[in-house]
């Protein structure tokens, strides 16, 4: 019973072949693709107008030098945040539950904002370290916890977009597990607990998106720093 709770953060596999990459490029095919004329469907105006307000938002803390990255941020956010809704589906797979995925989109992304501020304001960067006015016998000590907080950001960002997933997958495999074994004993308790597994899973939507958000914004505050 405890090892079908996580069965579901498995990585699916076909005839010995993982499915992880099917499971990423399957949601890009649900938006639909542009045309020659101004205004297609309201589909597309639907999807242009979220695309505008991700990328405004995404762009308040950067200044013009930062608008370079407003493509690649909007698309990480939007695949992001299509990927976390389509794992709350009934037998669907949530690549962003797995870390090693996270990481490897957290890692090189921090790395590339961090490597952008040293190329282009290596002191600015460099005294990030070090703040002013500190006290000569606290300097070893202050940078040594900056260094550490600057290097551990990565698994931060890694760490923080697949506990909360994870946890809220959890959360809605055992409440539903428990609806279904309450309806023939309790069924007036049971359907409380899925009344519960409603409001439930209305927040894991909630959170799906602000997960997603938070990714990506602060990759963005970060590149700040180094712009």
């Amino acid at each position: 019973m405890n090892l079908s709770f996580f069965d579901q953060f498995s990585s699916p596999s076909l005839l010995g072949i993982p499915l992880v990459l099917l499971s990423l490029l399957f949601p890009a095919l649900l938006f639909p693709s542009p045309g020659n004329r101004w205004v297609n469907n309201r589909l597309s105006t639907i999807q242009l107008w979220l695309l505008h307000l991700i990328t405004k938002q995404l762009m308040i803390p950067l200044n013009k030098n930062g608008h370079k990255w407003a493509l690649m941020l909007t698309s990480l956010m939007v695949m992001l945040l299509t990927i976390n809704l389509l794992g709350l589906l009934p037998y669907t797979f949530t690549p962003t539950t797995q870390l090693s995925m996270n990481m490897a989109l957290a890692f090189p992304l921090w790395l590339a904002t961090l490597l952008t501020g040293l190329r282009n304001k290596p002191s600015a960067s460099l005294a990030h370290l070090l703040p002013e006015g500190t006290p000569t016998p606290l300097i070893p000590a202050l940078i040594l916890i900056e260094t550490t907080s600057l290097l551990i950001r990565p698994l931060a960002l890694g760490v923080r977009l697949t506990a909360n997933l994870t946890a809220g997958h959890l959360l809605i495999q055992l409440i539903s597990t428990a609806a279904i074994a309450l309806a023939p004993i309790l069924p007036a308790v049971s359907i409380l607990t899925v009344a519960i597994l409603l409001l439930l899973t209305i927040l894991e939507v909630a959170v799906a998106m602000i997960q997603a958000y938070v990714f990506v914004l602060l990759l963005s505050l970060y590149l700040q720093e180094n712009i």
